[in-house]
């Protein structure tokens, strides 16, 4: 964290990244002094309300974060810097997004936690548009001209006023994921009923076992995402042998893929699968009184596939330079996780985010999907709408297969030629062109 004695003194001059969080009311007219070079500034946790009307002096602005601020409109001043590729206004008390707040040259919008409840028609004209964040909103439709999004990607549209999901939603070539849990439309006909897999209604499944906080002994923190913080822990019930568990407790009451609540259920309707983390039950009582869901512990053996995207890569996963895959482990992975998503998308759960680092993987390749934080579910028996959700998921498996054919030494391989096949075959741009994932694991099998 930077401060503003650093800045009035001289000692920050020529730095690209500045962070400044201390409660300012009013935008820190010093920060100009780095107009020939900044290109990242984080503004998150304060008081603001507005951005001066000359921002576009620091014209080198590639970054804006102004989370947890005051805002009620998205400032149009942003339309000043041309450069500007994100911005993100998470939590504040945003109701308007002015046209001309939105400049062509955006790639990452967050949104999230706001009282939206319309957005411009100009949203089309964002080409090169890749990631959207609108979760926790008041929206109740999203603009037609967005059919001309065609770059975009990834779109977060959970717990939103939104009573159904528009049609051309599904014909952008490059979506690839998407969370819309805790709307109304989710209680419609096309997304509920009974599933296919289990006969069971998805919306009414038993309720996860209800595991104290005082059973459980909580150590270090094991890692952490969007929606929570992930502990190893040791669960003594009170009946029975202890043992060592992950205990995941929700960081608040929304997060940006979507709610606490809505991945407790998804979990639930998820059942259980040799390649999907397994829940054991729910966190009850606890002192601050946050939601929680308590896992087997995974062997420390199992490592993360991947790291979460980066500020220049926005929606693709990213990896250590020395990471490589060889075909064996490659095709392990790719065949577990192919069976982990025809095991969900039977049961009517679109896991949303379909990314290696949602993944743990083993020494040989043995793959665990987890984190349902921006699942959603619908009806399995409704086919139509299962084959375009699924459609959007196939092309999420596309880019995880290519990020993996990436890295692998064996590329003169016949297997590894097949393999490429396959990954193009799952990110044609026409959705309703792409295998579905039971297709897919059978490919697996014969290569």
């Amino acid at each position: 964290m930077d401060t503003l004695t650093q800045l009035r003194t001289g000692q920050l001059i020529g730095a690209q990244r500045l962070n400044l969080s201390g409660d300012f009311t009013e935008f820190p007219t010093e920060i100009f002094d780095l107009a020939d070079s900044l290109e990242i500034l984080d503004l998150s946790n304060n008081q603001l309300t507005s951005l001066p009307g000359d921002l576009g002096r620091l014209r080198h602005l590639r970054i804006l974060f102004c989370n947890n601020n005051q805002f009620e409109e998205l400032p149009p001043v942003l339309s000043q810097c041309p450069n500007l590729s994100m911005a993100s206004f998470k939590a504040n008390h945003i109701k308007t997004v002015p046209e001309e707040a939105l400049l062509p040259t955006l790639r990452w919008l967050v949104l999230t936690d706001n009282q939206l409840e319309v957005l411009p028609a100009k949203m089309g004209q964002l080409p090169r548009l890749q990631k959207l964040m609108l979760a926790g909103n008041r929206l109740r439709s999203l603009p037609e001209s967005m059919a001309a999004c065609h770059n975009l990607e990834l779109i977060r549209l959970a717990a939103n006023q939104l009573e159904t999901l528009p049609s051309w939603l599904f014909n952008l070539p490059r979506l690839s994921w998407i969370a819309y849990g805790g709307n109304p439309l989710c209680h419609q006909p096309e997304f509920t009923g009974k599933s296919t897999a289990s006969n069971q209604s998805i919306s009414s499944s038993t309720p996860l076992l209800e595991i104290d906080w005082l059973e459980l002994s909580v150590g270090e923190v094991l890692g952490q995402g969007a929606s929570g913080i992930i502990y190893r822990a040791v669960w003594t019930p009170p009946s029975g042998e202890s043992q060592t568990v992950a205990v995941k407790i929700f960081k608040g009451a929304m997060t940006s893929d979507g709610l606490p609540d809505e991945e407790m259920q998804t979990c639930i309707a998820a059942g259980t699968h040799e390649n999907l983390v397994n829940v054991l039950g729910e966190v009850v009582h606890h002192p601050e009184q946050k939601q929680g869901l308590v896992f087997s512990f995974i062997p420390a053996n199992y490592t993360n596939l991947g790291n979460p995207p980066s500020l220049s890569t926005c929606t693709r996963d990213t990896y250590a330079e020395e990471t490589s895959f060889s075909l064996p482990v490659l095709l392990r992975i790719a065949k577990g996780i192919a069976a982990a998503a025809t095991h969900l998308h039977r049961r009517g759960i679109l896991h949303g985010d379909l990314y290696a680092h949602n993944i743990l993987i083993d020494e040989s390749g043995h793959p665990l999907l987890g984190d349902f934080g921006a699942a959603s579910r619908y009806n399995a028996a409704n086919v139509n709408l299962g084959k375009i959700l699924e459609a959007v998921e196939v092309r999420a498996f596309g880019c995880l297969l290519e990020d993996l054919l990436n890295r692998c030494p064996n590329q003169t391989d016949a297997a590894y030629t097949q393999l490429r096949q396959l990954q193009h075959n799952c990110m044609v741009s026409i959705p309703e062109q792409r295998p579905c994932f039971e297709a897919i694991a059978t490919t697996l099998k014969s290569i």
